[in-house]
C-alpha cells in the first residue's frame, strides 16, 4: 500500500485548510477526495495523519487524526553554499542537496561566476526544494536563500562551528571531516572556481580547504559529492 500523500501547510489544528497549489495539486493531479488518508506537514519536524473532510470549490479541508516526530530529518545541521551555476544545475544541487539531508543552501555570486539569480529563479529554487522534501520524506524543507557578493555569503555562516571550503587551490584537506562534530557550514565554487583573493577571504572569517580529490569535478558534482561526503561521514547516511 502506497504511503499517504504528503503536503505543507502553513498552520496545524484540528482541521486544516489545504489551499493554493497544494490543493490543485491534491485535487486536479492526485485526485484525492473525501475520506482519502493524506500527511500533513508545517515545517516543525512533526507529521500530522489527516483526513480529508470535505471539498470545496476553492479548498480542501482535512481532519487531523494523529502526529509523530519524523524520524527522516538530519540531526547534523549542515549549511551548503554553492556558487550559482549556469542553465538548470543549480536546480539539480538544490534538489539532490535537499534529499541528503541539508538544512539551508545558500546561493551566491562570485568573481568568476557567470550566472545569474533574479527573484524568480530563487523562487524556482525554493519550489525545487519543497517537491524535493516531499518526494524523498521529508518534514521539512530547507531554507534558500542568494547573496549577490562573496563576502555577504561568507558571513552568513559565521555562527557555523565547522566551515569546510572546497579549494582548487590544495593537495590535501585541511580537516579531519570524521573526527569534528556539530553544525557544518560547506562552500563549493561555480564553474568558473575562487580567486585565491576569495579563498583567502574565507581562511580569515574561520574557512578551512578540503579538496575532494584528484579529478575535476563539474561544479554541479562537486557540490553533490561534497554534500554527501559530509553527510556520510557525520553519520547521516549511515
Amino acid at each position: 500500500m502506497a504511503a499517504p500523500k504528503r503536503f505543507f501547510v502553513q498552520n496545524i489544528a484540528e482541521e486544516v485548510l489545504l489551499s493554493g497549489e497544494e490543493f490543485r495539486h491534491a485535487k486536479s493531479v492526485l485526485r484525492l477526495t473525501e475520506g482519502d488518508e493524506i500527511t500533513l506537514l508545517d515545517g516543525s519536524g512533526k507529521e500530522y495523519a489527516a483526513i480529508i473532510s470535505r471539498v470545496e470549490k476553492g479548498g480542501m479541508y482535512a481532519h487531523i487524526v494523529g502526529e509523530r516526530t519524523s524520524d527522516k530529518e538530519p540531526k547534523t545541521d549542515v549549511y551548503l553554499l554553492v556558487g550559482a551555476l549556469k542553465g538548470d544545475k543549480t536546480e539539480l544541487v538544490v534538489q539532490k542537496a535537499t534529499e541528503l539531508g541539508i538544512q539551508k543552501i545558500g546561493v551566491f555570486s562570485s568573481r568568476y561566476c557567470s550566472a545569474y539569480i533574479n527573484e524568480n529563479k530563487l523562487e524556482r529554487l525554493k519550489k525545487v526544494a519543497h517537491e524535493a522534501a516531499k518526494q524523498c520524506m521529508r518534514a521539512t524543507v530547507p531554507t534558500v536563500e542568494y547573496f549577490d557578493d562573496f563576502s555577504s555569503a561568507i558571513d552568513s555562516a559565521k555562527d557555523y562551528q565547522n566551515k569546510l571550503f572546497a579549494c582548487e587551490f590544495i593537495q590535501k584537506s585541511e580537516a579531519d571531516i570524521s573526527a569534528l562534530t556539530g553544525s557544518f557550514a560547506l562552500v563549493v565554487g561555480s564553474e568558473g572556481g575562487f580567486t585565491e583573493e576569495e579563498f583567502a577571504s574565507a581562511q580569515s572569517k574561520g574557512f578551512v580547504g578540503v579538496s575532494l580529490g584528484k579529478r575535476i569535478l563539474r561544479a554541479e558534482t562537486a557540490a553533490i559529492a561534497f554534500t554527501a561526503a559530509v553527510m556520510y561521514l557525520v553519520g547521516e547516511l549511515g
